[in-house]
Formats: C-alpha cells, sequence, structure tokens
C-alpha cells in the first residue's frame, strides 16, 4: 500500500480560453474534458483521463493537488492516518469532482495546501497503440512533455511540513538544504523511486513555487526553450542544472503566472537510502549548480 506518485494539478485561471491555448498549442498537452468552469487535459504518454486541470477563477493560484494510490483500501488507509494526526477529511465518490475523475480522499495539509488521494481515474490511453507501437506519436504540437513529474510547494516550517509527509503519506527525504541554525529550509522527497516527486521550500503556507513536466533528454530542455521563446513565453531561466537531484531543468511562466518547468535527468533511489545534505552557504549551487548562486526572484512565489 502507498501512494504511486504526483496524479494531478489544479490551478486557478482568469482567462480560461488563454490558458488553455498555452497548455495545449505551446505546451502540447491535450484536452480530456470540460465541465462548466472547469477544463481537463493530459500529456501524450498518459493514461489516465487527466493530469492538470484549469479552473475559471478571478485570482490565479494553486487549487489542489492529487497523488495517485493503487488500491481503493489505501484510501481507508490514509484516511486513518489522517485524522489520527487531527487531519480532517473527506471522501469524494468516482466522478463527483468532475469527468473522469476516480474516487478520492480530500483533506488539507498543515502546510496549507488543499490535497487529494485518487484511486481508479478513467483510463483513456496514451496516443500510442497497445500492439506494435511506436516510440512516439508523430506529429506532435508544442513541448509536448510525455508526462507530468513534481510539484514543489512553499511552507512556513518545512520542517513539520516534511515530518508531515514522511510519517503520515511515506514520502522519503531525498535531499535537502539545512540552515547554519540547523533546520530545513528546503527539501525534496519522493514515493516513486525517483529523486523527487514533492520539494518544499521556505515561504508562505499554501503556496505554490512551480510545477513540472518531464521530457526525455537534455535535447528535449533545449528544444522547449526553443519553442518557449518562438512563442513569447517568458523565460525565467535558461537551460540549466540542479545540483540537488541532480536534474537538467528550465523555468518560465504560463499566461497566468503560474512558474512551470521541464526537468529531465536525476536519479532513481530507494526508501532507505540516507538523504543528502546541502549547507546554506550551498544552497545556491543545489539549486543552480552552475551559476552557483540563489536568484531571489526565483524564491519569490508566484501562486
Amino acid at each position: 500500500m502507498g501512494l504511486l506518485r504526483l496524479s494531478h494539478v489544479e490551478i486557478r485561471v482568469p482567462d480560461l480560453e488563454l490558458a488553455v491555448a498555452y497548455y495545449t498549442e505551446v505546451m502540447g498537452l491535450f484536452e480530456t474534458g470540460r465541465d462548466g468552469d472547469r477544463v481537463f487535459l493530459k500529456c501524450w504518454d498518459e493514461h489516465q483521463h487527466h493530469s492538470v486541470v484549469l479552473t475559471y477563477a478571478p485570482v490565479y493560484g494553486l487549487g489542489h493537488v492529487g497523488w495517485k494510490v493503487q488500491y481503493l483500501e489505501d484510501l481507508d488507509h490514509y484516511q486513518e492516518r489522517l485524522e489520527a494526526v487531527g487531519v480532517l477529511t473527506k471522501r469524494l465518490a468516482a466522478g463527483e469532482w468532475g469527468p473522469g475523475h476516480g474516487e478520492a480522499l480530500r483533506f488539507e495539509s498543515p502546510t496549507g495546501h488543499l490535497m487529494e488521494l485518487v484511486h481508479g481515474m478513467q483510463q483513456v490511453g496514451n496516443l500510442l497503440p497497445l500492439t506494435n507501437p511506436p516510440p512516439r506519436p508523430l506529429n506532435m504540437v508544442g513541448v509536448a512533455p510525455p508526462r507530468i513529474d513534481h510539484v514543489f510547494l512553499t511552507a512556513e516550517d518545512v520542517g513539520a511540513a516534511t515530518e508531515f509527509f514522511s510519517d503520515v503519506l511515506g514520502f522519503h527525504l531525498t535531499e535537502q538544504v539545512l540552515g547554519d541554525d540547523g533546520f530545513q529550509i528546503a527539501t525534496w522527497l519522493e514515493v516513486s523511486h525517483s529523486s523527487h516527486d514533492l520539494a518544499l521550500v521556505t515561504g508562505p503556507n499554501g503556496g505554490l513555487h512551480h510545477f513540472a513536466f518531464w521530457v526525455d533528454d537534455w535535447n528535449d530542455i533545449r528544444t522547449a526553450a526553443d519553442i518557449l521563446a518562438y512563442h513569447g513565453v517568458r523565460i525565467e531561466t535558461n537551460p540549466t542544472r540542479h545540483g540537488a537531484t541532480r536534474g537538467h531543468c528550465l523555468y518560465f511562466f504560463d499566461p497566468a503566472g503560474h512558474r512551470n518547468e521541464v526537468f529531465t535527468g536525476g536519479y532513481w533511489v530507494d526508501p532507505d537510502e540516507p538523504p543528502v545534505i546541502w549547507t546554506e552557504g550551498e544552497m545556491g549551487r543545489a539549486l543552480f549548480y552552475y551559476d552557483g548562486v540563489v536568484n531571489q526572484r526565483f524564491l519569490t512565489v508566484h501562486s
């Protein structure tokens, strides 16, 4: 039993059709459904109904974060664990929240983020046949990432948040930035054996720093930068590399102001491996290994 990976991210957008155009025509996601003021999207190599949900709202920001579980019994298991530490929960029937959505357990984390665990989301298939498939579809549009990868959130007390996600939800700490006072400034955690599925950095509770899409290699990072620049997308950080997670990355903003990332590389980790430690003085190298400095603007929460 346990969480499998990041399932989906819901974001609020003040201009729904502009956001849809960006995520389909520039990012290359596919629309799979609509429900009132919500539009559901997926990446090409994802089988489940959606991984990004755009919800119309006057103010942009994070709606909720969803984590996939394999078994229906997982929802009962985590409901008991959450309620044992005083977290209120709500069960949602399959399809109650929107088209294609599975049965879910919704709660607000101590960090002020609305989250849910979801089981049984509708399987709509990727864009490849199940028999003798080619490696990727032809005639893709835009960046066309295969899948969603991770989410980076802000919390006032990163140490307490890391403890909650580890002890209650079963995340494994892979890397951390420790301040000179011994407190955790930032942490990276995983449930899928990747370098991270969730990261936390010191900031306001409930904040979204960014969410990231996976691409297959460094050349895809470069191609993404070409596509984004062609479309006039505001690029924040040119193609570079993280020290923490060892991943290659590119940061940019959607039209509403949410920070996006395309990410590749990193490493595989087992849950019994100890975390990598970065000191406060080397935090710049942990975030951007080549430059070795932290751009204060990058630490600003835009949602």
